[in-house]
């Protein structure tokens, strides 16, 4: 085979062109503040790793069996959960993995993507890798959904991120239901953060056949390592999910993993307090410094830092940013859009760790 052979050029025209999503940070010591991913901070619940020991007695031996090819026994527990019938959830590999398969089945060349902007960068990639055409409406910084915009964007898929992330903004149930009863495509609700917020919209599964709620163990069960997300539809759209689904999609470990965290109802109302009485505490904080906070319906803060000076900005952002990192907190900075690039996204960490933070601004502040 010739040295200057090029396999771009064999490449489908739209992955040449597409731009691979980039994850934040991930250190491998252990001496950071870690705040940027918006992980939870604390543990899975002790029943998880004892579900997880059972698959692994008698020296693994059940790992060399495929794991329930549905994740039926989780995808049960998920539907009592919810209060819905078993032929309306769908079990993945991650969020992520739902995400992928609702743009597999419902986008195309002839089939737009819609989103809010700002929103998650991952919907613009599984958009690109599909060949489909994207169409943005833009929030402004009140963060308020437009129902005329939306309907008006003519998309066969649309994603709202509730809550919000990057900022954290919640949406009311109202505020759903007014966009979604005006909006003929697949309305995907991505409810990642749901668990921290005042309301979410699963019960809008009945009256609305088009809507999918996407969900995740990562953030509310501590389980981001391992990668479990859930769909709640109509049984006909998980039917066509179901179709395009990678076989054994979620390994033995993770089925028992996440189905032990969501029976341990207990274990995870005791870490939801601690997160909210963090994330009220952080936000009486920030606004005692003088600086604008997105009220978060989430488990982290978007924030507007302003400097000694009384200034905020790009620069300022940046400023703090880098002054975080040197000091070894890690947060995200989106300098690439104009409502995101003067604000930072912190998530919600241990006492210890958002100590460690306000002292590093406090640091920066004296600067």
């Amino acid at each position: 085979m010739s040295a200057d052979y090029d396999p771009l050029a064999r490449a489908n025209a739209q992955i040449r062109k597409l731009h691979a999503y980039v994850p934040g940070q991930q250190p491998t010591s252990t001496d950071w503040v870690k705040l940027n991913t918006n992980e939870n901070p604390f543990p899975p619940s002790p029943a998880v790793l004892e579900a997880i020991q059972v698959e692994l007695a008698g020296q693994g031996r059940s790992l060399c069996l495929y794991p329930n090819p549905t994740s039926a026994p989780l995808r049960e527990a998920v539907a009592r959960h919810h209060g819905l019938d078993p032929s309306q959830v769908l079990i993945g590999n991650g969020a992520d993995d739902v995400l992928n398969l609702l743009v597999r089945v419902f986008a195309g060349p002839d089939r737009a993507v819609g989103m809010m902007v700002p929103s998650y960068s991952l919907y613009p990639v599984l958009t690109g890798i599909q060949g489909a055409e994207l169409r943005e409406v833009p929030f402004d910084r009140s963060m308020s959904l437009n129902p005329e915009d939306i309907a008006a964007s003519g998309t066969n898929l649309f994603f709202l991120t509730s809550p919000n992330a990057p900022t954290g903004v919640g949406f009311s149930r109202q505020a759903i239901e007014a966009v979604v009863s005006q909006f003929d495509g697949i309305f995907a609700i991505d409810e990642t953060y749901a668990p921290f917020a005042d309301e979410d919209a699963v019960p809008l599964l009945r009256a609305y056949p088009q809507v999918v709620i996407v969900r995740s163990f990562s953030k509310a069960y501590s389980l981001a390592g391992l990668r479990v997300g859930y769909a709640l539809a109509s049984p006909e759209i998980i039917d066509l999910l179901d179709r395009v689904r990678d076989s054994y999609n979620l390994d033995r470990l993770a089925q028992a993993g996440a189905l032990a965290a969501l029976q341990d109802t207990a274990y995870f109302a005791s870490c939801q307090r601690s997160i909210f009485a963090q994330r009220t505490e952080m936000e009486y904080w920030y606004k005692e410094l003088g600086w604008f906070c997105y009220p978060s319906q989430a488990n982290f803060h978007f924030v507007e830092p302003r400097n000694q000076a009384g200034q905020t900005g790009p620069p300022v952002s940046e400023s703090l940013y880098n002054h975080l990192t040197s000091e070894r907190v890690l947060v995200r900075h989106f300098p690439k859009h104009p409502l995101t690039q003067g604000f930072l996204r912190i998530s919600l960490g241990t006492e210890s760790n958002m100590q460690r933070t306000r002292d590093a601004i406090t640091s920066w502040l004296k600067q």
